[in-house]
């Protein structure tokens, strides 16, 4: 369909090797310092600046990826739509306390118990606060498309769902696991990535039916590449990694370089990044959402041109 762009190359300076670490850059889109807010909490506050939808974010999965998370920014987080609704006020308290306990637990260390009791207190229960209104979305959506019955083609549903209802939501966040391995990825990675393809096609498939995709891009994106050499079962954590962005107002093709595979270009084994990936969030800000990306990436770099104008 001529709707994909592949972002090449993609990563930042410095590169670390470390899951967790790798992950809080790309949240944070601090690659200096441990961050405190995440760059769409950020973005979710400009776009909603007075808090006035609870729905304007969502989470599909567990607990609250870091990305999302900022002082005065409200996200719903939801980890099945289909029994969310079915849910009872004390199985609602217990999943919210669950939710808030993994994020305390996860973030305090990284920031310390200070800032995380801060949020909690001030918009932890927001993740929440939406309920009723997703609750209403199953009952408007009606579909031909078939997902895949995966995670992904069911957190993927999901979202559909509640775009479908057209209750103002402008973030979507979900992800898929299984990719951080270091052996036996010749038959583990074409599962996962069939897994991606047929979730992701049926997604868009299911918007399009409805005429509901023209508002819509997709961001795919992982923490860092692979290392070039074999480690004898599989491949190591690298640098340089790839990025996808798919909808209808895409630029499909091919954006900025691949990295060199000559030994002489390689940075310490890796592929070298040569498109940062705080320049791509920016197009998504900017051309996207029309927002100022400046203060939310902490920066200006060279953006590639990925959005038709």
């Amino acid at each position: 369909r001529g709707e994909m762009a592949l972002i090449h190359g993609i990563g930042f300076p410095e590169s670390t090797r470390s899951h967790f670490r790798a992950m809080d850059i790309w949240h944070t889109s601090e690659p200096h310092k441990v961050g405190v807010e995440g760059w769409l909490g950020r973005a979710i506050r400009d776009l909603d600046p007075k808090g006035e939808n609870p729905v304007t974010a969502v989470n599909i999965g567990q607990g609250l990826p870091r990305a999302l998370v900022a002082p005065g920014a409200s996200v719903a987080s939801v980890a099945d739509l289909a029994t969310y609704g079915l849910l009872t006020g004390i199985e609602e308290k217990q999943q919210r306390d669950k939710m808030l306990e993994r994020f305390a637990n996860m973030y305090t260390p990284a920031v310390g118990s200070g800032p995380v009791m801060d949020y909690l207190a001030q918009t932890g229960l927001d993740a929440l606060k939406g309920a009723d209104m997703l609750k209403a979305a199953p009952q408007k959506y009606q579909s031909n498309v078939e997902y895949p019955n995966t995670a992904l083609g069911s957190k993927l549903r999901d979202i559909a769902t509640i775009h479908s209802a057209d209750l103002g939501t402008r973030i979507f966040y979900t992800e898929h696991g299984g990719y951080d391995s270091h052996a036996s990825q010749a038959n583990n990675h074409p599962r996962l990535l069939g897994e991606v393809a047929s979730a992701v096609t049926d997604f868009w498939d299911d918007l399009k039916e409805q005429d509901a995709d023209d508002n819509v891009i997709m961001f795919v994106f992982t923490e860092f590449g692979r290392r070039v050499k074999e480690n004898g079962t599989g491949t190591d954590h690298g640098a340089g990694g790839v990025s996808f962005v798919i909808g209808p107002n895409v630029v499909g093709g091919q954006h900025s370089e691949y990295p060199s595979l000559k030994a002489e270009d390689l940075r310490e084994g890796d592929l070298a990044p040569d498109q940062d990936f705080r320049g791509v969030y920016t197009t998504l800000l900017e051309d996207w959402f029309g927002l100022d990306a400046v203060p939310i990436v902490n920066g200006t770099f060279e953006k590639p041109a990925f959005i038709q104008s």
